[in-house]
């Protein structure tokens, strides 16, 4: 991230000015980044699965329960005269929504679909399917997320098993590609329950997958074709001639009770989480998946991505590197509070993100039924660590502000523990192979920006959890957030 000088002029004095603040009342994430909820009217229940903003200023917005709703002036602080507009209804749990040459494509449970307003009364009156290669039994769980449009015009999907354990129809556990033209590319395998789908900056495909059989926890997966992704439920349809025309022979079953970087020797076709969110510490429902691209307009994180937790209704930030070719990275806590269970995110160009909710079927933190809510960056910079990278002595800390060279060149402001999860066909899986790697020092750099670790027992497909608790800024914060989560599933060389 680079500031002007006069930027960082500005930045300085407010960091001042927090530090002022925060000598007689502590910061808390509102200071940072402030949560706007719309008022829902009563007769809409509307449990938000999808979220798009359209070209002319409407949000459009997908529910649980068939409807997509048209909402007027999204952006207004308070949005109370927000106009909703029922644009459809009839659909069948729609989990995802992109626009493209005055389309609107839905993906729902069955199909991805398209829709359009043909004689301007604001509802769709023309409706075809585009693809529905997939198939559906009628069990509860037999979720189908469907992404924005890539770089190729393609939507992905991504579909739960039947009962979140096997396959009873086709292409359950499975994510298709659906091309401009409307045909299925069956892309990877081993997909359990997802709770969303979403980019990162350079346009590659990502996905959260919840804690049951095969899933330790709940994870962020990358999504590279031809690969497998953990569980085999749906190794079946490996079977079928145009499976096998793209992704070749079935990959060899996973070893029950082993772990994940042991199979991934071994199974060339495996690709391990990317990032595995520690469970009740970082949540219990990974949902919705996001990234900034706003160019610093939300604040200092761009090209982060940002997951949502359906149980704890909360938002975290996710940075990501590659080691060996691979991703994998850190996770951090960012924004509680929502209104309800966090699903559908959305990033629009103004820096805005715009959260959705539903707490049915699991509970949420959140009390409300659904909501739809704005968070916005306040303009005032947290002190946070910005990014945690990985090095083959330890790891690299970099922050969104200068810190105090006390504070932290002294071991004794760092704590480390380490562990993984089982890789098991049972569900889920305990915190196992604990270690407790030694930091043994930390040199600050020069600018204060960042701190290298030196770190005796990194231990490789560990998740390693960082609390930086006596850190301090230059102007004498805390770390909002002190912990980190960092998936260690190769140590660089």
């Amino acid at each position: 991230m680079r500031f002007s000088v006069s930027g960082l002029a500005v930045l300085f004095v407010a960091w001042g000015s927090l530090a002022a603040f925060a000598a007689d009342k502590p910061l808390v994430e509102n200071d940072f980044y402030r949560l706007i909820p719309f008022e829902i009217p009563k007769e809409i229940m509307l449990e938000a699965g999808g979220i798009e903003l359209l070209p002319d200023g409407k949000l459009a917005i997908s529910t649980r329960r068939g409807e997509i709703w048209m909402v007027d002036k999204p952006f207004a602080d308070p949005p109370k005269d927000a106009k909703w507009t029922r644009f459809a209804h009839g659909l069948h749990e729609v989990l995802g929504i992109a626009q493209r040459d005055g389309w609107l494509y839905a993906t729902q449970r069955g199909e991805v679909s398209r829709l359009k307003d043909t004689n301007g009364d604001g509802k769709a009156d023309l409706f075809e399917t585009v693809n529905d290669d997939w198939q559906i039994n009628g069990d509860y769980h037999e979720y189908a997320f469907g992404s924005k449009f890539d770089r190729d015009g393609n939507i992905w999907v991504v579909l739960c098993l039947t009962g979140s354990f096997s396959s009873e129809c086709k292409y359950r556990g499975w994510c298709l590609r659906i091309t401009p033209d409307g045909k299925s590319i069956a892309t990877c395998s081993g997909i359990r329950s997802p709770g969303g789908i979403g980019m990162n900056a350079l346009g590659e495909m990502f996905y959260t997958d919840n804690q049951g059989p095969w899933n330790g926890t709940c994870e962020l997966k990358h999504l590279i074709p031809g690969k497998f992704v953990g569980h085999p439920g749906g190794f079946k349809w490996y079977d079928l001639p145009e499976v096998k025309a793209v992704m070749g022979p079935k990959p060899a079953e996973p070893v029950s009770g082993s772990r994940f970087m042991t199979e991934a020797a071994k199974i060339p076709e495996y690709e391990p989480p990317i990032i595995m969110f520690p469970y009740s510490k970082m949540g219990k429902s990974a949902s919705g998946v996001a990234c900034d691209t706003t160019g610093g307009k939300f604040g200092p994180f761009q090209n982060q991505m940002f997951v949502g937790d359906q149980s704890d209704s909360t938002v975290m930030r996710c940075f990501l590197e590659k080691v060996d070719g691979h991703y994998q990275g850190a996770c951090f806590r960012f924004r509680e509070g929502f209104g309800s269970g966090t699903l559908a995110m959305e990033m629009t160009a103004d820096g805005s993100m715009f959260v959705g909710g539903t707490n049915r079927g699991w509970g949420s933190r959140g009390p409300k039924p659904g909501a739809l809510e704005r968070l916005v960056w306040t303009g005032k910079v947290p002190f946070e660590i910005h990014e945690m990278r990985a090095k083959p002595d330890g790891f690299e800390l970099t922050f969104t502000q200068p810190v105090d060279s006390a504070s932290a060149a002294d071991v004794k402001s760092y704590s480390m523990s380490s562990y993984t999860y089982i890789f098991q066909s049972a569900y889920g899986s305990p915190e196992v192979d604990q270690a407790t790697p030694t930091i043994t020092s930390a040199k600050v750099a020069a600018d204060g920006k960042s701190v290298q670790l030196v770190v005796d027992g990194l231990k490789a497909g560990n998740i390693h959890e960082l609390t930086a608790a006596g850190i301090k800024s230059a102007e004498g914060l805390p770390l909002l957030h002190k912990e980190a989560f960092y998936t260690l599933n190769r140590i660089p060389k």
